[in-house]
């Protein structure tokens, strides 16, 4: 059985509404899946784990949070290469477009990118936690 890190920044409660809902799919496609903040969880600690769920909402002008996430990312994307990953997180305006340069920036990093990422506007409601589950899931099965 994979271990898989659910690693999450969240401003609002709505990303780690989704961190907990891709833990649950991880779970239940058969890994090992721990969650945690990102401000507990830093890159000496990825060589315990065979794949990784990401998630932080857009912020500011569609980027990651620049204060803990986008930190951590940069030395997390050293240990990428061949590595299962899921991206996820949640926004208020704009168009995902945070997402899509995350996913490119995490596919430049040698990441075997599960999917372009799960985004949703606001809370997650049914579907978006749906979406959640099948891409913890996704990620568990990749291992």
């Amino acid at each position: 059985m994979g271990k898989v890190a659910v690693v999450y920044w969240s401003g609002t409660g709505n990303t780690e509404e989704m961190a907990k809902a891709v833990l649950e799919g991880a779970k239940k496609g058969g890994a090992e899946a721990e969650l945690f903040t990102v401000s507990d969880f830093g890159a000496d600690k990825m060589a315990d784990y065979n794949g990784f769920l990401f998630g932080c909402p857009a912020m500011g002008d569609e980027v990651l949070e620049e204060d803990e996430f986008e930190p951590f990312f940069t030395e997390a994307e050293k240990k990428l290469s061949g590595v299962p990953v899921g991206l996820f997180g949640s926004y208020g305006w704009g168009s995902g477009a945070w997402m899509e340069a995350w996913a490119e920036r995490t596919k430049a990093a040698g990441a075997k990118l599960v999917s372009d990422g799960v985004i949703v506007e606001n809370a997650p409601d049914d579907d978006g936690v749906k979406a959640c589950e099948e891409l913890g899931e996704a990620v568990a099965k990749a291992l």
